[in-house]
Formats: structure tokens, C-alpha cells, sequence
């Protein structure tokens, strides 16, 4: 199984690549905080060589990659979009995921901004800058990983690894017109990737296509390369968790789902609306006193905002306080509950394939739109409403791009059975291969 655009050897690709973040002067440091070119040549050259030989390191061999500034480098600090760890003790080792990218051939070219400790689904970083959305630089990109998806969406990588605790890779994915995965959790290892919430972290792909997708996930996953099934939209079952996850949504979101779900219903899938919000609704109510992400990324932060709470973001500096607040109980009752609740939807999803609903339910906004603190956090909530759902039910979930609504982006999400993932990204595959001629 291979994803490699074999027409183009990979150091014309990775020159390519480079060029264009020269070319994007500022704002190419905006979106990269550390790049590789020298060690990617390397890659490149001896990925070519492979290839001239007729052999192949793995399903992303030659491919150019792009990773998220919370995974470790071995040599060098890893910041996760923070001053506080400039002057950190160099990693010893590469991140797992590294490694595997490594072995399996990747480019990798280098890595990407986000924002501070991964804590906010805008992509704003006041520290080392925010990177303007790839459709319009006046917009935000999404976070966290918000250098992640604009590097794949202007042509500076051909797939990001980023992290999701509450949508971190299918919000960027969903605001820059990409492919975004979230896997169940245990997929694939995080060791060496810098921690917001031990519960609900996962690590991801962001990337043009749902063949990428799969196989990135391979590699991150340590897996045997093996293709994905073939499947066809016709005879689907898809369940429309209409309700919540649908409400204080722009219009024009809503017109690219609705016409997304008349086109798969007109190709044979059977589309079904569902009451779902007696369930999908819990982690909110049960997290209102503060959330899981908060309360362990206080306990992560403890010292750094015990010590130097100026050298935060302010925003993030809040979230984190707030985390300090929720006692042990809650905690333990937030978990307890959690842990009923995941066999709960999973017995309502016994006869559908997927959820279908929006990525997201707002276009991206203006940065300067965003500027005040209350605004902020009430965008912030909204775009981490949806996808945040399916990381505290530790359910795989899908965004694939949906035609663009006033020149941005709108994202459809495909939430699959829990531990499904293959499977997710099969039936995603033929839903791609049915809208992708919309665009």
C-alpha cells in the first residue's frame, strides 16, 4: 500500500515544499517554528533511491511531512507553542510516531505551530505568531494544530501529524478545506508527544485525502501497510444526530450538510435523523463545574504557573486556573460517569455505519474578530463543541472537506464505531469519492 505520487521524485517535491515557505516570508514563520531542510534532503535522496531500486520503506515513503510543535525531536526542545520551554532540556530520544515516521520513509520537513500547550481550537498564539487561515490569512486557521493543516493546505507538506484532545486536527482540517482524522485513543501511541489531557489525547493526520489519512494512520499505528476495504455508499447507514450538534450553526454550514446528506441519501445510503442528545448532550453537563482537559492540564502545569504565570498565554493561563478549581471528587464522578456512558452510545450505534454531522458548525472567523477574551471563549467552545463530543466518547471521527460556502471551507464529520477505524476510513473513502467531483 502506497500513497506516493510517483511521477515526482521527492526531492523535487521537498524543494517545492521549501519554497514555498520561503516564499511566504513572514508568515511561513508563522506557521513553521523549526525547519529540517538539510536532514530532509537526506530523506528525500535516499527515498529516491529506494524508489529507482524499485523497493519501498512503507506507505509513506517519500512523502513530505510535516509534524506538530509538541512531538520530541531527539536533540532539541520541545516548546508545544510555549515560551516556558525555550530553554528545556533536549529530548533524548525521538517521539514514537517520529520513529515510525522515519522507518516508513517520511520527509520529514519541519515542524509546525500551534497553539500554547495545545489548550484552544481558534490557533491563535500570541509567543511565536497565528498563522493566517490558507483561504483567507485575515481568518483563523483552527487549532491547535494550526500550522499543521495550513503547511498541508499551501503546499508546505503533503500530510501533518497534529494531536486532538477536543478536535485539534479536524478543526484546522475542517476551517482549511482537508482531510482530518481523529483515531480511537489507543491507536496510536503518545509517547513523546507533550500531554493536554492523559483521558482525551490522541494523535492524527492532517492531509488532502482520505488514501493519505489511511495511510498515515498505518504508520502512526504501527500496522502492517494493508489496504483499506472497499466500500460503497449504497446501503450505508448513516445516523443524523440532529438536535445540539446542529444548533448555532451559519447558514451556510448548514446548506453544504444538508446538500452532502442529499447527495449520499441520492446514492443509495440510507439517512436516518437521531435523537441522540440525551446522550451526546452529558459531557457538557457533567463537565459544567470544569472539564477533564482543564483539571489535568493543571496538574501537568502546576509548577510552570506556580513559578512564571506571566509567561503564559493569558487565555490559556485562565483555562488552566480553572482546571485548579475542580475537586478530586467531581474528577473521579466525571470519570465514573464517562466510563458508563461510552457502552450507552455504542449500543444506539449497533445498526448504523456512522454519524454524519458538521465538522464544525462556524465558518472561520476574522482574527480580529476574536481579539476579546469573552469572544474568544465563547468561538472557542463552539468549534470544540462537535468534534469534542467524539473524544470523550473515544470514538474514531473523520472530517472530510465539503464545497467551499463564500470561498471557506466547511468540514463533514464521520463518527465511526469505537475501535473501527479501519473501517471508518473505508466508508469515508467511497463518501470522499462521491462528493469530491462537487468541489
Amino acid at each position: 500500500m502506497s500513497t506516493r505520487p510517483t511521477a515526482i521524485p521527492a526531492i523535487n517535491r521537498l524543494d517545492t515544499a521549501l519554497a514555498a515557505i520561503t516564499a511566504a516570508g513572514d508568515e511561513g514563520r508563522r506557521i513553521f517554528t523549526r525547519l529540517y531542510a538539510d536532514s530532509a534532503r537526506i530523506a528525500a535522496h535516499a527515498a529516491d533511491r529506494r524508489a529507482g531500486a524499485g523497493k519501498s520503506a512503507g506507505p509513506l515513503d517519500g512523502r513530505i511531512v510535516s509534524i506538530k510543535d509538541l512531538f520530541d525531536v531527539a536533540g532539541e526542545a520541545t516548546t508545544a507553542g510555549s515560551v516556558l520551554l525555550r530553554d528545556a532540556a533536549p529530548a533524548a530520544r525521538d517521539a514514537l510516531v517520529v520513529s515510525r515516521l522515519r522507518a516508513a520513509g517520511a520527509v520529514i520537513i519541519g515542524k509546525t505551530n500551534m497553539t500554547e500547550f495545545a489548550f484552544s481550537g481558534v490557533g491563535i498564539n500570541p509567543h511565536y505568531g497565528t498563522p493566517g487561515n490558507a483561504l483567507d490569512l485575515s481568518r483563523i486557521p483552527g487549532g491547535s494544530s494550526s500550522g499543521a493543516g495550513v503547511s498541508v493546505a499551501h503546499g508546505m507538506a503533503e500530510i501533518a501529524i497534529g494531536s486532538d484532545t477536543g478536535g485539534s486536527v479536524r478543526i484546522p482540517s475542517a476551517l482549511n478545506g482537508l482531510v482530518g482524522f481523529k483515531p480511537t485513543q489507543a491507536r496510536v501511541p503518545r509517547d513523546g508527544a507533550y500531554p493536554l489531557s492523559f483521558t482525551l489525547d490522541t494523535l492524527g493526520p492532517l492531509c488532502r485525502s482520505v488514501a493519505d489519512a489511511a495511510a498515515a494512520d498505518c504508520v502512526l499505528a504501527g500496522m502492517v501497510p494493508q489496504p483499506l476495504p472497499q466500500r460503497e455508499v449504497r446501503g450505508l447507514k448513516l445516523g443524523v444526530p440532529r438536535g445540539l450538534l446542529f444548533s448555532q450553526a451559519d447558514a451556510a454550514v448548514l446548506a453544504a450538510v444538508e446538500h452532502a446528506l442529499g447527495v449520499l441519501l441520492h446514492a443509495g445510503a440510507s439517512v436516518s435523523n437521531e435523537n441522540l442528545d440525551d446522550l451526546l448532550g452529558e459531557p457538557f453537563r457533567l463537565q459544567e463545574r470544569g472539564t477533564l482537559v482543564a483539571a489535568e492540564a493543571a496538574w501537568i502545569h502546576r509548577d510552570g504557573v506556580a513559578t512564571r504565570p506571566d509567561a503564559y498565554d493569558p487565555i490559556v493561563l485562565g483555562r488552566i486556573r480553572r482546571g485548579q478549581t475542580l475537586d478530586a471528587a467531581t474528577y473521579v464522578g466525571i470519570q465514573q460517569a464517562r466510563a458508563a456512558l461510552l457502552p450507552a452510545l455504542d449500543a444506539r450505534m449497533v445498526k448504523l455505519d456512522a454519524l454524519v454531522l458538521p465538522t464544525v458548525p462556524l465558518l472561520a472567523p476574522r482574527i480580529q474578530d476574536v481579539a476579546g477574551e469573552e469572544v474568544f471563549l465563547r468561538t472557542n467552545a463552539l468549534l470544540l463543541r462537535n468534534p469534542s463530543v467524539f473524544n470523550f466518547f473515544d470514538l474514531p471521527a473523520l472530517s472530510l472537506p465539503l464545497p467551499r460556502q463564500n470561498g471557506l471551507a466547511v468540514g463533514l464529520m464521520l463518527v465511526g464505531k469505537r475501535g473501527a477505524d479501519r473501517e471508518l476510513l473505508a466508508l469515508g473513502a467511497a463518501v470522499e469519492a462521491l462528493l469530491r467531483p462537487l468541489h
